[in-house]
C-alpha cells in the first residue's frame, strides 16, 4: 500500500480474443498524469495466447492467463486477487483513458468517507461528442429497467456537476479495496451483464455510496467483444435482468415484475425476434427463461 497522498491504483482489465483492442487501451494509459498505478490484464482463455506479445510491448503490465473463460465477473474477481492497490479500477479493455482522469476520481473519495465507488463520465469513442454515462437512474421495480443518464446526448456540459448515483458503470468504476473485500466483488453467477448493477446494490446495502465524477472522462468502444445483437448477449442480458430482480428487490416487487415479464416482456421479445427471423435469439431467450425454472430456489446474496 502507498501513502494517503499517492495511493496505489490497480487497473484491472480483461482480454478475450481482442488483443489489438487491449493494446490500444494499454497505450492510452501511458498518457496518464497520475503515475502511481499498476495494470493487471486477465486473459479469459483467448484462442491465441497474448502473453508473449503483451510482455514484450508492455513490460509494466502483469498478465494473468485463465485456463477457462471466467466471464466479466470471474475475470475481474481473479484480477482483484492479484491487485496490490488501495483502489481497484475495474475498466473495460475497449476503453481509452484521458490523461487527467485519475486525479479527480481519487479526490472524490476525500469529500465523503461513505463513498465506496466513483465513476467517470463516459462518452462513445466513435462519436466522442455523445455521452454514454453520466450516472444511472434507479431500476424500476416493475419493469426491471433503468436509464443511463445522458445516454446519446451531445455533451454540452449539462452533466458537469458531480452527484451521487444509483449504480456504477462496469466499463469504468474505481472501487475502494475495503469495499471489494467487504462485499466480495462481482457475483460470478452473472458472468456478464447486470453484474455491476448487482454489485452496486450490494455495495449500497453495505453502507457505501456511489458517485459520478464528471471531471474525469473516458471513451468507450461499445460492445466490441460481445456484439450488439448477438444471441449470447440475448441470453445473458435477459437471464440476468430477471436474476437481478430476484436478488435485489422485495417480494412484492418481484411479483409485479413477474407479471410484467409474462404479459409484456415475453410477448414483445418473441414477436421482435420472429419478425427479424432471429431463430438463435429466440432459442437464447427461451434458454434464459428456463434457466430460472431450473434454479427456482436460488437465494439472494
Amino acid at each position: 500500500m502507498e501513502s494517503k497522498d499517492q495511493p496505489l491504483v490497480s487497473f484491472i482489465t480483461l482480454n478475450y480474443n481482442q488483443t489489438p483492442v487491449t493494446c490500444e487501451f494499454l497505450e492510452s494509459t501511458r498518457s496518464l498524469t497520475y503515475k502511481n498505478f499498476e495494470i493487471i490484464v486477465v486473459d479469459n482463455n483467448s484462442k491465441e495466447d497474448p502473453t508473449d506479445y503483451i510482455q514484450a510491448n508492455y513490460p509494466e503490465v502483469t498478465l494473468i492467463r485463465s485456463e477457462k473463460n471466467l466471464g466479466f465477473t470471474g475475470g475481474n474477481n481473479l484480477g482483484m486477487k492479484y491487485a496490490k492497490g488501495d483502489y481497484f479500477f475495474i475498466i473495460n479493455n475497449d476503453t481509452e483513458v484521458t490523461p487527467g482522469m485519475l486525479e479527480p476520481l481519487l479526490k472524490t473519495f476525500e469529500q465523503d468517507p461513505e463513498i465506496g465507488v466513483v465513476c467517470p463520465k463516459i462518452r462513445f469513442y466513435d462519436q466522442p461528442e455523445l455521452i454514454q454515462y453520466a450516472g444511472y437512474t434507479e431500476i424500476n421495480p416493475i419493469t426491471g429497467r433503468n436509464v443511463a443518464i445522458g445516454m446519446f446526448e451531445v455533451d454540452n456540459g449539462q452533466y458537469d456537476q458531480g452527484s451521487y448515483t444509483e449504480y456504477a458503470h462496469g466499463a469504468a468504476m474505481l472501487v475502494k479495496r475495503e469495499v471489494a473485500e467487504k462485499t466480495g466483488g462481482f457475483a460470478e453467477l452473472f458472468f456478464i451483464y447486470y453484474e455491476e448493477l448487482d454489485w452496486s446494490a450490494r455495495i449500497k446495502r453495505a453502507g457505501y455510496k456511489i458517485y459520478y465524477q464528471p471531471e474525469s472522462l473516458i471513451y468507450h468502444k461499445e460492445s466490441v467483444t460481445m456484439g450488439r445483437e448477438s444471441p449470447i448477449k440475448a441470453y445473458y442480458h435477459n437471464r440476468n435482468r430477471i436474476l437481478f430482480m430476484r436478488r435485489n428487490t422485495k417480494p412484492a416487487h418481484q411479483l409485479m415484475f413477474t407479471l410484467w415479464l409474462l404479459f409484456a416482456i415475453v410477448p414483445k421479445k418473441m414477436l421482435t425476434y420472429m419478425l427479424k427471423f432471429q431463430t438463435k435469439h429466440i432459442q437464447s431467450f427461451v434458454r434464459a427463461l428456463t434457466w430460472h425454472l431450473k434454479h427456482r430456489n436460488l437465494s439472494a446474496v
